[in-house]
């Protein structure tokens, strides 16, 4: 039995100033997994936990929590 997302980002875009930070991410967080984020500064590490978190909203894509629209 496959386990359900929790979080799921589709096509997730967010730019500061005109610059684009992220660009149609996809992310799908299954019940009881663990992740990490992992890459550069300023590659959006932060950016995607607070769009997670509810802190910011994307510019473009969905953000689902239980399959609910957040």
């Amino acid at each position: 039995m496959e386990k359900e997302n929790i979080v799921e980002l589709k096509n997730v875009s967010v730019a500061f100033d005109g610059e684009q930070v992220l660009d149609g991410l996809d992310l799908e967080i299954k019940d009881k997994e663990f992740i990490t984020l992992l890459g550069p500064s300023g590659c959006g590490k932060t950016t995607t936990l607070r769009l997670i978190a509810g802190f910011l909203e994307p510019d473009g894509g969905d953000i689902l929590f239980e399959g609910k629209k957040i």
